[in-house]
């Protein structure tokens, strides 16, 4: 039990921290081995270890802190973000993880780990509990711009009913950073769904609209979609407000 309060203070640890820690790599893997035994930590995934409670034998640290820790560049985002933000109406069995190297799915405690290709190196930050996250102006985009491939367009949809305020100038900073016509567009259609919510000035959507050109995007499923004029977009009919 001698080094089981430093990796509590960590709550999830690779076997650099461990080496770290008792000096010696030989000296890590045997704690590691009887901690183990012991019922005192548990493997996460090759080379990532979590503690576990004394009281009850579960991890400490939450499904939020393991991604944080699955690389040195490791975010929470999309739909995972919005949950750590208090911003969805349910929690998924999947989290969400950005990092810029791939690596592969797994799972671990009920909770399936899926990779995300980092879009922008901005737009996080690490939380009080070691969490590293991405604000809510960053998950709103990377939601928008993987919208069917992560969660579903209804599924953000609810996320954004939930978000009380945004800032247009780091939304614009960030759509800069994407540099793409497509987010432009699925954007300012998105979020003038709920405009007045999010105290978005017209000054933004102008600015969304000023990087248009001569491409037609499509939001959700094309085949009962109608076209909105002033988005260039392919809609759900449901979802179109007088745009054509």
């Amino acid at each position: 039990m001698k080094h089981y309060a430093e990796l509590l203070r960590l709550r999830c640890f690779t076997r650099t921290d461990v080496v770290a820690l008792t000096g010696s790599e030989k000296a890590a893997d045997s704690l590691l081995t009887s901690y183990r035994k012991r019922g005192l930590i548990d493997l996460v995934r090759r080379g990532l270890w979590v503690v576990l409670g004394l009281d009850d034998g579960q991890p400490v640290a939450s499904r939020y802190r393991i991604a944080s820790a699955v690389a040195e560049d490791a975010c929470v985002s999309h739909h995972s973000a919005f949950e750590y933000h208090g911003l969805a109406n349910q929690v998924l069995y999947e989290t969400y993880v950005s990092t810029n190297r791939r690596f592969a799915p797994f799972d671990y405690d009920g909770v399936s780990y899926r990779h995300v290709a980092t879009r922008l190196r901005r737009g996080f930050s690490v939380q009080p509990d070691g969490v590293r996250v991405t604000d809510v102006e960053r998950t709103v985009l990377d939601s928008i711009n993987d919208v069917d491939k992560i969660a579903g367009l209804e599924e953000v949809l609810a996320c954004l009913s939930l978000v009380p305020v945004l800032d247009p100038d780091m939304l614009l900073d960030y759509l800069a950073d994407y540099s793409k016509q497509a987010l432009y567009q699925k954007t300012g259609f998105l979020l003038g769904l709920y405009a007045n919510q999010l105290r978005l000035p017209e000054t933004f959507f102008t600015a969304c609209e000023a990087h248009i050109g001569k491409g037609v995007s499509y939001v959700g499923n094309s085949s009962n979609g109608v076209y909105n004029r002033q988005w260039q977009l392919v809609v759900p009919q449901d979802l179109n407000q007088g745009g054509n």
